[in-house]
């Protein structure tokens, strides 16, 4: 089945903004560069992040599988639950730079390309800015978060054919369901809202110092900032995020959990963050029902695990005597 979100691409004519964002802030590296086209590299990969002005979808994602064996057990899997998709042209799969393609679409019209033979660069990755590098390989890209209008719909189609694994889920402030692949916490999740389509891309770096660097660039920017740094309360990212030259965010984060093949989903009963992450779009009624859960979180205590370093040590929960 899928192993992890492989690559994700966006139609926009604003190639330039992004050449220059993509860099200055992500630190991402520029790859193949056409008059219509440019692809971003994260890693040793030749593209993770595919700009199109040509494109006629508004954004795709690309899940990844190990073999053709794979795919071709999944393109049977879905002609068996007579979901209709399409085994790419050779040309297609050139631009994606892979082996072996599909394409289908979930309920809500979200375009998904499902493919093995991911091409690697030739040179090594040199970030855009002074990184330690982003958190990938086996995780994949990082996670990617859809609104959906009829959400509980969309459920059955990513858990029940294509094999995701429910991590955990919430009603309050907002309904969500956080599912895996691998060991990254979520490497998908559907938010009920008043539109379909992309929420936000999350990108996790190898660095806190990445991050924090990250955050005091965006916040020179104008409007760039679209949710104040903070911790989310299930995968324990350490994140903020940034508005892009496209309609989405990218949350840019370090210190994401990992989860294992026992792990059970569970209700998040305190809201999304432990502390932070203000979502400047929420109604206001909305943003102080977040407080609310906030504050509740740090009145009982709500904690990330310690990670305690070689060298250090962890004090006693009441302090030092």
């Amino acid at each position: 089945m899928l192993q992890s979100l492989g690559y994700v691409g966006l139609g926009t004519s604003r190639l330039a903004e992004w050449e220059d964002f993509a860099q200055r802030l992500l630190g991402m590296q520029i790859g193949d560069r056409s008059r219509h086209t440019l692809a971003l590299r994260m890693d040793d990969w030749r593209q993770r992040l595919l700009l199109d002005a040509d494109a006629a979808q508004p954004h795709f994602f690309g899940w990844e599988v190990a073999n053709a064996g794979a795919l071709d057990a999944l393109g049977a899997r879905l002609e068996h639950a007579r979901v209709p998709f399409v085994r790419a042209p050779e040309a297609l799969a050139r631009r994606r730079e892979v082996t072996g393609l599909l394409s289908l679409s979930d309920p809500a019209g979200n375009r998904l390309e499902v493919f093995h033979g991911a091409a690697r660069g030739g040179e090594p990755f040199r970030p855009g800015r002074a990184i330690s590098g982003f958190r990938t390989g086996p995780l994949g890209l990082g996670h990617v978060v859809l609104n959906a209008r009829h959400v509980d719909a969309l459920v059955p189609f990513y858990r029940d054919l294509l094999g995701f694994r429910l991590s955990d889920y919430m009603r309050e402030p907002f309904k969500a369901y956080f599912f895996h692949l691998n060991s990254r916490h979520h490497s998908l999740a559907l938010i009920e809202a008043d539109t379909d389509g992309i929420h936000h891309l999350m990108v996790e770096l190898c660095s806190l110092d990445d991050v924090g660097q990250g955050y005091d660039i965006a916040s020179c920017e104008q409007d760039r900032v679209a949710v104040t740094l903070g911790r989310h309360i299930n995968d324990f990212m350490t994140s903020f995020y940034v508005r892009t030259p496209s309609p989405l965010m990218i949350e840019y984060g370090w210190g994401g959990r990992s989860v294992d093949p026992d792990w059970q989903p569970c209700e998040l009963t305190h809201g999304a963050s432990l502390w932070g992450h203000e979502r400047q779009w929420l109604p206001a009624d909305k943003r102080a029902l977040a407080l609310d859960l906030r504050l509740a979180a740090a009145a009982q205590g709500q904690r990330a695990p310690v990670q305690v370093l070689p060298g250090h040590h962890q004090l006693a929960a009441d302090g030092m005597r």
